[in-house]
């Protein structure tokens, strides 16, 4: 255990030393609440305003409540997974720089070395990950508040569990890298498409129903899920309240992603957390199995 806190402390460091990578990770969630604000609220709010039944008239407070809790959710799932996969950019830079060859020689296990990579690049991301939550509940309580007390420590937890997964997923891609040519097209190619993927800039009820059961298949899709669901379940209630057929809410709940259904059955909330998890504890234990194997 000593040693395994030793490579966390360390990998850890490293990371808040490199001022470049760190204020890239940092500024990311930033960058992106502010794009996302900027272009996609106005697509957002078409589609809830197209959506309302005719006859039904709803306050501008509303309808702020709904496209905001949208974004946030959008954001918090795109950033917990892209910001793991620059975190961990240390695992590969050790490559590079040959820190990695003398770390090896060390009578300190490969399980522990991949232990001590992941660890480290859990709390770097969840540091960062947590003042996105913090920065997207002020822009909230700004332009639509609605959540109680119960979404906001279930957001916390969505967010813990999507940022396992993009680490240990960030993990096992990483390992093969070897050069920063490498880790620059990796992160460009996920900060560009896991965005579509996971339904965070597009819902994928908006694709085909064949690539809708492919991306069901896929762990981040629940984790997008989980987020949207705790994230609007406040301005769901304060629809319901001032007179919104359930109908017609599980219809605005379809068509941005809240529902997910695998080969037409919906997935309850319950079993997108074991879906979650179970992942990450698939592809951690992956992740060590193949540092164990190439050693060997």
């Amino acid at each position: 255990m000593s040693s395994l806190s030793a490579l966390i402390r360390r990998n850890t460091k490293l990371f808040f030393k490199d001022k470049g990578m760190f204020f890239t990770s940092l500024i990311t969630p930033i960058i992106l609440l502010v794009l996302y604000a900027t272009f996609l609220a106005n697509v957002f709010r078409s589609s809830f305003v197209d959506a309302l039944p005719k006859g039904f008239n709803v306050s501008d407070g509303v309808i702020d409540g709904l496209v905001g809790s949208q974004l946030i959710s959008s954001l918090l799932a795109v950033c917990c997974v892209t910001v793991a996969f620059m975190s961990n950019m240390l695992m590969v830079q050790d490559k590079v720089t040959g820190a990695l060859s003398d770390l090896t020689i060390t009578p300190v296990k490969r399980s522990t070395l991949a232990l001590g990579y992941y660890i480290s690049t859990a709390v770097s991301t969840l540091i960062i990950c947590f003042i996105a939550v913090g920065a997207g509940l002020i822009y909230l309580a700004n332009v639509g508040w609605y959540m109680s007390v119960s979404d906001i420590p279930l957001i916390f937890i969505d967010v813990f569990l999507l940022v396992m997964f993009g680490t240990a997923l960030s993990s096992i891609i990483n390992f093969f890298l070897s050069s920063q040519g490498q880790i620059s097209a990796v992160g460009t190619i996920i900060s560009a498409g896991y965005g579509f993927i996971c339904g965070a800039y597009m819902p994928i009820s908006s694709f085909s129903e064949g690539l809708q059961n492919v991306l069901s298949f896929l762990p981040g899709t629940y984790g997008t899920a989980l987020i949207r669901n705790h994230t609007m379940n406040g301005v769901f209630n304060e629809l319901s309240d001032i007179g919104f057929p359930s109908e017609v809410i599980e219809n605005i709940k379809d068509g941005i992603d809240c529902n997910i259904y695998f080969f037409g059955d919906k997935v309850e909330e319950s079993t997108m957390y074991l879906i979650l998890g179970g992942s990450v504890v698939a592809l951690v234990a992956i992740y060590i199995i193949i540092n164990v194997l190439k050693r060997k």
